[in-house]
């Protein structure tokens, strides 16, 4: 570590993906700082549906559809390693997932959807299509529309809030040091970074950006650029009711204590992250066309949460070829990706200093084009 410097690196992003990439940093002896803007950022973390999910990644770019399937394979691992740490049980489950078609259009759409990824995964990716009364042999309840559903062994779940308490607990525990500050500003000194958090300087040899929005105006800092936009999705949590769904799904899944979260909304509406009733009633009618018996089960709060997306949706790569040792990170799959980004994208920045050529696709110079 360069004299001048007080850590290795510094990671600006307490949410998922930073504290992803700082507790992997962390766990091969960095010594680490990770700087989280606290209760004043907008947190997507915090908004997460908490879904593992591989089926329908990647349409376009049989990179991420690799990338989202290799995390997926390391997801048990991963578990393994923070619940041996923190002991928290983060309700990780890996059972395989459904994703529900209500007609025959979307059910034909689905087929040729995941075939065609299936297809560029060079058939590492796996799924299966259902018919109703297939359907309904693994799920009882079922509604009589619901024509039928696709489903991959790689999909899972965990409860979204208990992994981010377990990433921070465990981070620290690892000896990392977790600060809670806005970054206002960075600066590259030929060899090292001085990051300006509230009232302090702190130097460190590395720099990861992982900031959600915040990203955008730091990243010209360190020689690199980034455009992001906001997506609201909104959710709904019902009561706890007896369990009845052993597999999570696109739009419905039932926690380890019961209480179902309901959503899939897709809002462009800038930065508000908030509720309105049209949306709420969307997601409960196809809910309850899906599962009826649910009309009689209670909603007890709902909220909007802000998904951070770039304009192919696709997630960001990149590291400074002015500024070495800085790196930039984003991306709308948090959980599903946590895992590469523990075990895998910190070794890279550890041992490399450059990320592996597989992931250039993901430089945002692709927006240069």
């Amino acid at each position: 570590m360069n004299k001048m410097c007080d850590f290795d690196s510094i990671v600006i992003g307490g949410g998922m993906i930073g504290s992803s990439i700082a507790f992997g940093l962390a766990k091969q002896d960095e010594k680490v700082a990770m700087i989280d803007e606290g209760d004043n950022a907008l947190r997507a973390a915090r908004g997460n549906f908490g879904l593992i999910w591989v089926q329908g990644k990647g349409e376009k770019n049989s990179s991420y559809a690799d990338l989202t399937l290799q995390s997926a394979k390391k997801w048990p691992r991963f578990n393994n390693e923070l619940m041996a740490l923190t002991k928290i049980d983060i309700g990780f489950e890996q059972k395989g997932g459904f994703d529900f078609c209500l007609n025959q259009e979307e059910f034909d759409e689905r087929i040729i959807l995941l075939k065609h990824i299936a297809e560029n995964s060079n058939e590492q990716f796996s799924y299966e299509m259902f018919n109703h009364e297939e359907l309904a042999k693994k799920l009882p309840k079922i509604g009589p529309e619901v024509v039928g559903a696709s489903y991959s062994s790689w999909d899972g779940h965990v409860n979204p809030l208990l992994l981010l308490r377990s990433l921070h607990k465990g981070f620290q525990e690892l000896g990392g040091k977790l600060l809670t500050h806005s970054v206002s500003d960075i600066k590259y000194n030929d060899s090292y970074f001085s990051v300006q958090a509230k009232n302090s300087i702190i130097n460190s040899n590395k720099v990861i950006l992982a900031a959600g929005f915040s990203n955008q105006n730091l990243a010209p800092k360190i020689g690199l650029k980034m455009s992001l936009f906001p997506q609201r999705g909104q959710i709904l949590v019902t009561e706890k009711i007896k369990p009845f769904l052993d597999y999570p799904t696109g739009l419905i899944r039932q926690t380890n204590e019961g209480g179902l979260l309901l959503g899939d909304s897709h809002e462009d509406v800038g930065f508000d992250d908030g509720t309105n009733l049209q949306t709420m009633q969307q997601i409960a009618q196809r809910v309850t066309t899906i599962f009826p018996f649910l009309r009689d089960v209670k909603m007890i709060r709902a909220w909007g949460s802000l998904r951070i997306l770039t304009d192919d949706r696709l997630p960001i790569y990149d590291y400074s070829k002015t500024c070495p040792g800085a790196y930039t990170v984003s991306s709308h799959s948090g959980v599903t990706l946590a895992a590469i980004h523990a075990l895998d994208i910190a070794s890279y920045i550890v041992k490399d200093g450059k990320l592996p050529i597989s992931l250039n696709c993901f430089s945002a110079e692709r927006f240069n084009d």
